[in-house]
């Protein structure tokens, strides 16, 4: 956290409410938003930045590996990073499809304040699916999605939290990662023998070959589809196998927020994600829109997941809460 004067610390407690609790939804004036109010300053995550950076990201095309539309939003991305503070890493490689195909990939990296040893790392995917193979229509099955929840909304979110990082120094260092060629798997309709696991293939290689060996940090969070309408977000089961401590901590700040309705108290199911690579460095949780009751949002690997269903509630309702969780610490 940046070490504002005395002054500035009470008034940040005199208008705490409308720092941390008046610019969100009413449902913060349950109970909890008394607990919310602290002394801490947390900045106000902006959705509309939020919602801008997903459009951003949808103009491009979709983002499938050795496409233009990949290479332009993987320099659009690394400048953003650069633009607000970070020290960037692109971690460039070849990855090898389920059909065989060599895919040019790219890992990038982003470190704020560096120096400190206390470190969050947040993470998401670049890339968008090149097959529509959850489509209601077959024909679509082979065409790629604009993937407007399904990777651009996590790497958004992070964008707007990259942009207010540089304005407001946090206590902890923060590490935003953005991986590659997490939703290039082997569809249903490929007759390709087995690879192994052929989905988050950005994050198995960092798992492997990570850019820096001393490479720490206390926690990680995944986010992943973290914007469609109707999200709901249930605790991941392999994220309370890793890391059950983190899951409380965020849930527990969504609940204080008033944002409940989205972080809500179940188990989930267990997806296979990123998330499982990198917790093999990093303990690490997945924030993902999925419960057993529902399954995932009907948009999913469709040609739907467009900037239609895109719901800027839900973008506030993740981004304000790892605000909070990131300044509280």
């Amino acid at each position: 956290m940046r070490r504002f004067a005395s002054l500035f610390l009470w008034v940040g407690f005199l208008v705490g409410i409308s720092l941390m609790v008046s610019c969100r939804h009413s449902a913060a004036k349950d109970s909890g938003s008394q607990e919310a109010v602290r002394q801490t300053f947390v900045p106000t995550f902006n959705a509309d930045s939020s919602f801008a950076y997903i459009e951003r990201q949808v103009a491009f095309g979709p983002r499938v590996p050795n496409t233009a539309a990949h290479r332009e939003a993987s320099a659009f991305l690394s400048a953003e990073l650069r633009r607000h503070g970070a020290q960037v890493t692109l971690q460039e490689f070849q990855a090898t499809a389920y059909d065989g195909t060599l895919l040019e990939a790219c890992n990038i990296i982003a470190s704020f304040f560096p120096e400190k040893s206390h470190r969050i790392l947040l993470f998401a995917h670049w890339d968008s699916r090149p097959y529509a193979d959850n489509d209601p229509q077959p024909q679509n099955h082979r065409t790629p999605i604009d993937g407007a929840n399904d990777g651009a909304s996590g790497v958004a979110v992070l964008l707007e939290i990259a942009r207010q990082i540089q304005a407001h120094a946090p206590k902890v260092g923060v590490d935003i990662f953005f991986f590659d060629v997490e939703d290039y798997g082997k569809p249903y309709f490929s007759t390709s023998p087995d690879r192994g696991d052929t989905w988050a293939l950005g994050a198995q290689y960092w798992a492997n070959n990570p850019h820096d060996l001393a490479y720490r940090a206390d926690y990680g969070i995944l986010l992943d589809m973290v914007g469609g309408k109707g999200s709901r977000f249930a605790k991941e089961g392999f994220s309370l196998r890793q890391a059950p401590n983190i899951v409380d901590k965020v849930w527990n700040a969504a609940r204080v927020l008033g944002y409940g309705d989205y972080f809500v108290d179940m188990r989930g199911g267990f997806i296979d994600d990123d998330h499982i690579y990198v917790g093999r460095r990093v303990p690490s949780i997945d924030i993902i829109a999925y419960d057993e009751e529902n399954g995932f949002v009907p948009q999913w690997h469709t040609l739907d997941d467009t900037m239609e269903y895109i719901d800027k509630a839900v973008l506030e309702a993740v981004g304000q809460t790892l605000l909070w969780v990131i300044y509280n610490e």
